[in-house]
């Protein structure tokens, strides 16, 4: 196998390592995963994307997607976005449908380009999340040091997000790993911290599974603003400010969250074969 061309992207410094396998299959496992994520002896990234033939003759690509620590999640907005606009780039398109193990995820191309991504439905039911036992997904029994009470939701993930006085105070990276990791959560959860602005505007910092700490997470910022929604501290649209920027989140009333924000290319490259066996 020759070298392997890649694109790296980000949207708000939510970055990913972007392979197209759709001409030549590439199959990554665990550990080649890692060695791509590696911000020391790999290309570096958040999550690694895949972007793949698609099995339903709807899509026009199905999106994979490793997290850092290898494993697969079934979505990401960000990521999501950022292949939207290279699909809708290559194609000359400005609506395209990606295909995820979530399902199917229609994608628009703004004229400022922006991009618009209907995440689907908001999941809020506590099988759906999942959570071990049966409880109230909107004042969840759980808490640790100041965080208590989350409000989960998924959106093609597992959400556990804390409303708190000031997000900034809150030691999210000491914090985070304990509550990913908790039993109540048997796929794990990401972890985010919210705060409100007004009914409007909110602040969010997140602790992602399989990651750690991130500038942005577009999958928590649905799930937070879904969150306020529920609690009636927001309205259904508003604007979600992460560490690396805003997202708009819009919960339409047939329940599917729509974000609408940026996605940029860092830079192109290139890498041996050889980087996958760690080598």
């Amino acid at each position: 196998m020759g070298r392997i061309p890649f694109v790296k992207m980000h949207g708000l410094g939510n970055d990913f390592v972007v392979l197209d396998a759709r001409a030549r299959p590439l199959v990554l496992d665990d550990a080649a995963a890692r060695a791509l994520a590696d911000r020391h002896t790999g290309i570096g990234c958040d999550q690694l994307v895949l972007i793949e033939p698609p099995r339903d003759p709807a899509a026009d690509a199905f999106l994979r997607i490793r997290n850092a620590d290898g494993g697969e999640a079934a979505a990401c907005g960000n990521a999501t976005r950022c292949v939207a606009l290279l699909l809708g780039r290559e194609r000359g398109l400005r609506r395209v449908r990606i295909e995820t193990l979530a399902g199917l995820i229609d994608a628009e191309i703004l004229p400022d380009e922006r991009v618009a991504v209907d995440m689907g439905p908001a999941r809020t039911a506590w099988r759906e999340i999942p959570l071990a036992r049966e409880m109230d997904t909107a004042r969840v029994e759980l808490a640790l040091g100041p965080l208590m009470a989350p409000v989960c939701t998924n959106i093609g993930n597992p959400h556990a997000t804390f409303f708190v006085a000031d997000a900034e105070a809150v030691d999210l990276a000491a914090l985070g790993p304990v509550l990913e990791h908790d039993p109540l959560f048997p796929e794990r959860a990401n972890i985010g911290v919210a705060a409100l602005f007004d009914r409007r505007r909110l602040r969010l910092r997140v602790w992602e599974r399989g990651v750690g700490l991130t500038r942005a997470c577009g999958t928590a910022a649905c799930a937070a603003l879904v969150a306020a929604c529920r609690r009636d501290l927001a309205e259904r649209r508003a604007t979600v400010v992460l560490d690396g920027g805003a997202l708009d989140i819009l919960w339409r009333d047939d329940g599917h969250v729509v974000m609408t924000g940026p996605a940029a290319t860092a830079f192109v490259g290139e890498f041996a074969p050889a980087l996958l066996t760690g080598r």
